[in-house]
């Protein structure tokens, strides 16, 4: 039988728990998870992608089905070489729907052999992404009900920087 791979991917900047919550209802649905993190220069991420990765290896440890690496290709390629079958897309609100359609359409374009799927988090984290977990952290508020503690630390670390 084959086994079904799943590419999660993202920017993650940082990582979430609503994107853990998310990974972990793949990880139960797939045999294999993915979470792809891009490099994604055109956003200037916070932080670099080897920092990404590493933030979510270390959340993510507890999951055996569950790998965390960067990409800098199209996605479309990316899903090609890991031989992945299915791409998973989060829809927080209504408002992420309009992007994440037009993403979904085309990489059916680019892909078609690779399916999107929709999942949704949580309701407790259904208003958390990574930009406002990086302005109330940058304004000094609690942040950790919303990243793992690994995260919370290089958040910490990052913005005594700067």
């Amino acid at each position: 039988m084959a086994r079904i791979i799943a590419i999660y991917p993202g920017t993650f900047d940082p990582i979430t728990r609503g994107h853990s919550d998310l990974i972990d209802r793949a990880a139960r649905l797939f045999d294999q998870v993915i979470v792809a993190i891009a490099e994604n220069p055109i956003k200037t991420p916070c932080f670099s992608l080897a920092e990404r990765v590493s933030l979510a290896k270390e959340s993510l440890i507890k999951y055996s089905n569950v790998e965390a690496q960067g990409f800098n290709v199209l996605l479309a390629d990316l899903a090609r070489s890991c031989n992945a079958q299915i791409l998973i897309r989060g829809l927080r609100a209504v408002s992420d729907f309009e992007y994440e359609f037009q993403l979904a359409t085309m990489n059916r374009h680019l892909a078609p052999e690779v399916e999107t799927l929709f999942l949704t988090p949580a309701e407790q984290y259904a208003y958390i992404s990574s930009s406002l977990v990086r302005e109330v952290a940058s304004l000094g508020g609690d942040v950790s009900a919303f990243v793992h503690p690994c995260v919370m630390t290089a958040l910490a670390k990052k913005l005594d920087k700067e």
